[in-house]
């Protein structure tokens, strides 16, 4: 005789009640009178019962997180943030963003496409892999917010993007062939440094050929944080009619988890073969009718393929960052305190470990800014752009705003000298542009 409690504590009586509350007529669900409210509220339970502990942590990350955003917007003088759909819709709400993903598992229980083992079973496996993620992006997003944050209370403003606005998000940014930097923090002194997030990715293509030339990015490894020196709005440069990332300045890695020195990565993006166009799309739309093929009627083929890849661990996998793209500094961000012997290992390859650097401390981050700094570069613009920075190196740090005042007020303090400057000028232009003229 079966148990009558299931997996997360369910009782099997609750999940048999929904079955054969849905039914297909026609190739569209047809749902008994209660049975949408029934199942949403089965999805809030399981979501309770697998996760348990682990949901609260989500919220209290997700408070964290939200509190950052404020902090980093104002220090930095930001109109906002702009996040990833899936992130700004698990930060509304983590308990219904995770119930969503058991929505087809619920539809197929209720159908009896799915026993309840089974359904218990994906969902398992479905919202421990939402969470994770999710969690893991508060996480990186974080530091980088955190970072602003620090950078803003040092004097920084953001010079790209200019409408006050921070891209966090990615998403179809690099459609028009380019791939844009996230970010570019402007320090006192006429400095810059531009930060990329989760980069480089595939830049938009056309046909078989244009496919070819961005291949690589598909499957180039991709770091969590790339930063350059001054002011790159583009990481891709063409050599050969192909596209490859500019050599960056620092390359950063954060690790959320308190075991991940002894996980496993499985790389196969540089062995994956090439598609044409007409491939990708052949296989795009396999994808669909399989995701399809129940509300179809059809029976889905499937694609035998021999997956090839490499196991890399985690530290490991830090270090092959250094190789294939060569910074001149690699930073590891940890959570956890990194083990002696990792440790040790990482600082003879040359990386900087920050550790402990747990979610919503300040004085790891602090530590993690005054080490990225020495890499912002001069970017000068504008007469004003010089005299800020040659002061920043005479050990005079200002911003833009104190800059101008105190040059106002130097000019009405000497406006004699400034009027006969600028008379002066005037005079040197118009002789010049007469020269011109008779030429």
């Amino acid at each position: 005789m079966a148990s009558n409690t299931l997996d997360a504590g369910l009782p099997r009586d609750v999940l048999e009640a929904v079955r054969g509350s849905v039914m297909l007529v026609e190739g569209r669900p047809v749902f008994r009178e209660g049975a949408r409210e029934q199942l949403e509220s089965l999805r809030l339970r399981v979501v309770y019962g697998i996760l348990g502990g682990a949901l609260g942590r989500a919220v209290e990350w997700v408070h964290i997180f939200k509190d950052e955003l404020e902090t980093a917007r104002r220090a930095a003088g930001l109109r906002g943030v702009l996040l990833p759909k899936e992130l700004r819709s698990f930060i509304e709400d983590p308990r219904g963003h995770l119930a969503k993903k058991l929505f087809q598992y619920s539809i197929d229980l209720a159908r009896g496409k799915l026993s309840p083992e089974e359904f218990l079973a994906k969902a398992r496996s479905a919202l421990n892999t939402s969470l994770a993620t999710n969690l893991r992006s508060i996480y990186q997003h974080w530091v980088f917010l955190a970072l602003v944050a620090e950078y803003g209370r040092r004097g920084a403003s953001i010079a790209y993007p200019d409408h006050g606005f921070l891209h966090i998000e990615r998403q179809g940014r690099q459609r028009g062939g380019s791939i844009p930097a996230n970010a570019v923090i402007r320090l006192p002194g006429a400095r810059e440094a531009s930060f990329y997030l989760e980069a480089p990715r595939p830049i938009g293509w056309g046909d078989s050929r244009g496919l070819e030339r961005a291949w690589s990015l598909y499957t180039s490894l991709r770091p969590d944080m790339i930063i350059y020196g001054g002011r790159v709005l583009d990481m891709v440069e063409w050599a050969d009619g192909r596209p490859r990332v500019k050599r960056p300045s620092v390359v950063v890695e954060f690790k959320e988890l308190e075991d991940w020195y002894e996980r496993v990565r499985y790389l196969k993006g540089p062995l994956v073969k090439r598609f044409s166009a007409e491939e990708w799309y052949t296989r795009w739309f396999e994808g669909l009718k399989t995701g399809l093929a129940d509300i179809l009627g059809i029976e889905p083929g499937r694609r035998e393929e021999r997956r090839e890849g490499v196991r890399v661990r985690e530290h490991r996998l830090v270090l092959l960052y250094r190789e294939v793209y060569k910074p001149d500094l690699l930073v590891l961000v940890s959570r956890a305190p990194v083990p002696g012997e990792v440790r040790r290992e990482l600082e003879s390859e040359g990386v900087a470990v920050i550790d402990g650097v747990e979610i919503g401390s300040r004085e790891p981050v602090g530590e993690l800014a005054s080490e990225l700094e020495p890499y912002f570069e001069k970017v000068v613009d504008t007469p004003l752009d010089e005299v800020e920075h040659r002061l920043w190196l005479m050990g005079v740090e200002a911003d833009r705003r104190r800059l101008e005042e105190a040059l106002a007020t130097l000019a009405l303090e000497n406006l004699p000298r400034l009027a006969s400057m600028l008379e002066s000028r005037l005079d040197t232009e118009a002789r010049g542009g007469e020269a011109s003229q008779e030429a």
